[in-house]
């Protein structure tokens, strides 16, 4: 048997849609693969465990990273995002200590950069396990994404939607992550799969929902709408304008060490 290109998923649902093609349309799509938080699928894609993977789009501009990004296809929000929020115990003005989910990189960034853009706040941050009632035991906000977000969203606390604040202070969407590998490690064949894949799981978002709703307390309803009003997962002229404002701004926190050039895999 030939060995099968291997890939690395975010297990959060927000990438259910990238990934339902391929887990719904038969074993013979050649791809094995492999589901974790973002920082870990970035880790398999760096050392080259897997040939591509759903990375957090911060990961994209590290230091002689030299990936390619899968066109068309990726993890987006024009507004509210859902999943990426900043709850605080105190006024936001007076934040200075930040627990955080570390799970994904580009969010660390993006919470830091919207702190600094609208509030003019810097901010001591330190990593803590998603579990809003610790972390704020501990800090004066909490950073929360994906899943633990998501589950979190009934809480009393204000907070920040990272998404929404993006929107405000570029006008642009945010791309918080995207199929990418070393340049040459996917087929075009195989890049065409991974497009359809995410074009099947757009059009089954109510059965995405459904099948994530399973035993948790959330009715389907709440993640369909999540699914289908808070995220995007194209790639088009905006989205990419929104990539290479959050990477200008990256660099000049010193965040990232340049601001990369966005490359592409070949299609047909």
């Amino acid at each position: 048997m030939a060995n099968k290109t291997r890939l690395n998923a975010v297990s959060y649902l927000n990438t259910r849609p990238l990934t339902y093609g391929l887990e719904h349309g038969g074993p013979d799509h050649g791809f094995e693969i492999r589901y974790d938080i973002p920082s870990v699928c970035a880790r398999q894609v760096r050392t080259g465990f897997a040939s591509a993977g759903v990375i957090p789009s911060i990961e994209y501009a590290r230091d002689g990273a030299g990936y390619a990004i899968v066109p068309e296809v990726a993890i987006a929000s024009d507004g509210p995002v859902g999943s990426i929020l900043l709850f605080h115990g105190v006024p936001v003005h007076r934040i200075r200590s930040v627990a955080m989910d570390a799970s994904s990189r580009t969010s660390v960034a993006l919470a830091r950069i919207v702190l600094q853009e609208q509030y003019g706040i810097e901010i001591d941050a330190f990593d803590h396990p998603p579990d809003v009632s610790a972390m704020l035991e501990g800090a004066d906000a909490a950073l929360v994404i994906g899943d633990p977000a998501l589950e979190s969203t009934s809480r009393a606390e204000p907070r920040i939607d990272l998404g929404q604040a993006w929107r405000e202070l570029t006008g642009l969407p945010f791309v918080y992550a995207f199929w990418a590998g070393k340049d040459g490690s996917l087929t075009r064949s195989e890049v065409e799969r991974l497009i359809e894949s995410k074009e099947q799981g757009v059009i089954a978002l109510d059965e995405i929902a459904e099948l994530h709703a399973g035993n948790r307390s959330r009715p389907t309803s709440f993640y369909a709408s999540y699914l289908k009003d808070n995220l995007t997962y194209d790639l088009g002229d905006r989205e990419r304008s929104g990539l290479m404002a959050f990477y200008g701004l990256a660099h000049a926190r010193g965040l990232i060490p340049a601001v990369p050039e966005l490359r592409f895999y070949p299609r047909h």
